[in-house]
């Protein structure tokens, strides 16, 4: 999200831009996978508005039919998914601009970087969006070395992993709203993407805890799968399953973030956003890229 809105804005502005990602797909955990011809929504939820700024762009997709508001009982305020999957949002921000995806930055050579496939690409400026320990593991790999500033703002981003188990099911659970929280328990978030309206055949989402992915997430995860999908049978009948993925997010939500939407590393033209700056979230991520466009 981070780096599509920025790209959004910069494009806007007339400057050349290309976008690379390195997943199959653009948005990162704004993400939808299709199982069995089943959809569901296994990185970020829902999300809500709180600033003009992405308001605006809200409204954007408010009038394209893009996104659904989904009220959740245990919420007060309306919160906001994709109608059709939450990846149907990053889609929306890239369709008018230059995205490669398969493309995974693996060296900084002064003003031009390498990827995993052999290409190389030039730039005046460059703008870096992915998990800051993976911006360190990168600079390391470059041989850039970071000012005591750069490594003090660094270091206090923190993420906390989460591990989510995505089921096909028979029918639609009886979860009221579509959607729970819970406390305390292995099991930290359920959601029903059926009646979430994202898809025809039923599929559940859910997600762990912060400590329970942490203390599992290099288990096998098929024994995980089963011990998360047993401590919620009271939602998700084992009978009611036909099938199920899991997938693990090692940077599932920065839960320590530099207070400032964006950083530039000192004495270079490299910039770095994403939900590790500002507010967080999806918001977060869109005003980090929104913001760091403008300034540019």
């Amino acid at each position: 999200m981070a780096g599509l809105s920025a790209a959004r804005i910069l494009t806007r502005k007339g400057h050349e831009v290309t976008v690379l990602d390195k997943g199959r797909g653009v948005g990162g955990r704004m993400s939808t996978r299709t199982i069995e011809n089943a959809k569901a929504d296994h990185g970020a939820q829902y999300f809500s508005v709180k600033t003009p700024e992405f308001q605006v762009f809200i409204s954007e997709l408010q009038s394209d039919s893009i996104i659904a508001e989904w009220h959740l009982i245990q919420r007060d305020n309306v919160r906001y998914v994709g109608a059709k999957g939450m990846n149907t949002i990053p889609k929306k921000l890239a369709s008018t601009l230059n995205v490669l995806i398969n493309e995974k930055l693996i060296l900084i050579d002064n003003n031009s970087i390498k990827t995993e496939s052999g290409n190389t690409y030039d730039f005046d400026n460059l703008i870096i969006t992915i998990p800051t320990p993976q911006i360190i593991d990168l600079f390391q790999s470059s041989e850039i070395e970071f000012s005591t500033n750069d490594r003090m703002v660094l270091e206090q981003i923190e993420y906390q992993p989460c591990i989510a188990v995505m089921a096909v099911l028979k029918q639609p659970t009886e979860i009221v709203s579509g959607g729970i929280i819970l406390e305390n328990q292995p099991v930290a978030w359920i959601a029903d993407n059926f009646q979430k309206g994202i898809t025809e055949i039923p599929t559940a989402t859910i997600h762990a805890s912060a400590a329970y992915s942490a203390k599992r997430f290099d288990d096998d995860l098929q024994d995980v799968a089963n011990d998360m999908l047993l401590s919620v049978n009271q939602y998700i009948v084992p009978e009611n399953i036909v099938s199920f993925q899991t997938h693990r997010w090692k940077f599932s939500n920065a839960t320590k973030r530099f207070e400032k939407p964006f950083y530039q590393i000192e004495n270079t033209n490299i910039f770095l956003g994403g939900d590790g700056f500002g507010i967080g979230n999806v918001e977060g991520a869109f005003l980090s890229g929104y913001y760091l466009g403008m300034s540019l």
